[in-house]
């Protein structure tokens, strides 16, 4: 079974109805880094339904999405109407997005970057942001802590899916920096903080079901599976909301002068 970002377009209306987006607050520590003030040209890979790009938009800037996957540029679009806000968006992959260079004032990647080719994409980024511009990769990642309801659900992932591999995170990517540097980035910085995202039942399983590893799932044993979820949920976690550990995590990088 295949493990995959291209996965993530048939649980598209889970994705945007259910997944936690990036919390109000990092954008505020991002305008510590004179990131994303209003008119600000941003450019945000991988956009999926929109959460980072939404969250520029709102604050002003004049954004364009990248997604390779249609169905999620639709559900974006519709969560940017129920906003109010105006975004771009192109269908094309971040390694190559036949956008013009040099004008980015921004490019961001939130809870993508794993999935990008590292060279390719850096490539592109540095050819995508004006001298001094800013890069951002952000995530904002599930804690599974001993006993608590994020361990339990990637422990059931995994009896679905053996493929599934990106359990028992600690939410902090430093592995990334070495290639940025080595592109000629500079100035890199990082941040993160821990908060609690609320789901209630019904959330967190449709949370589950938009995550790599259900998604890439066949119907009928993702629904076994949500079946299994919600029983685990009702037994071992009665609640009706859930405060579900999460850490933010950001890398700043500045793109060459030249």
């Amino acid at each position: 079974m295949t493990v995959s970002g291209t996965n993530f377009g048939k649980a598209a209306a889970d994705y945007g109805t259910f997944r936690a987006g990036f919390p109000e607050s990092i954008f505020a520590r991002l305008a510590e880094f004179n990131v994303g003030a209003p008119g600000h040209a941003v450019i945000d890979l991988g956009t999926g339904t929109g959460t980072l790009a939404r969250g520029f938009a709102l604050r002003g800037c004049e954004v364009t999405g990248v997604d390779p996957d249609s169905r999620m540029i639709d559900e974006a679009q519709k969560l940017d109407r129920q906003s109010k806000v105006s975004i771009s968006y192109v269908e094309a992959k971040a390694e190559s997005t036949g956008l013009n260079g040099g004008a980015a004032d921004v490019v961001t990647a939130g809870q993508c970057w794993h999935w990008f080719d590292q060279p390719r994409v850096i490539a592109e980024v540095i050819r995508l942001l004006r001298p001094g511009g800013k890069l951002i990769i952000a995530n904002f990642d599930w804690l599974p802590l001993p006993g608590n309801v994020v361990e339990a659900t990637e422990e059931l992932i995994v009896r679905y899916n053996h493929d599934w591999h990106f359990g028992g995170g600690v939410g902090m990517y430093p592995q990334y920096l070495p290639a940025l540097s080595g592109a000629g980035m500079k100035n890199l910085e990082t941040f993160s903080y821990d908060l609690n995202a609320p789901y209630t039942p019904e959330a967190w399983r449709g949370r589950i079901r938009a995550s790599a590893g259900v998604a890439a799932l066949a119907a009928d044993s993702a629904q076994s599976f949500d079946t299994e979820l919600s029983e685990m949920l009702a037994n071992r976690f009665p609640s009706n909301v859930l405060a579900v550990p999460h850490r933010v995590f950001a890398i700043v990088a500045e793109a060459p002068n030249e």
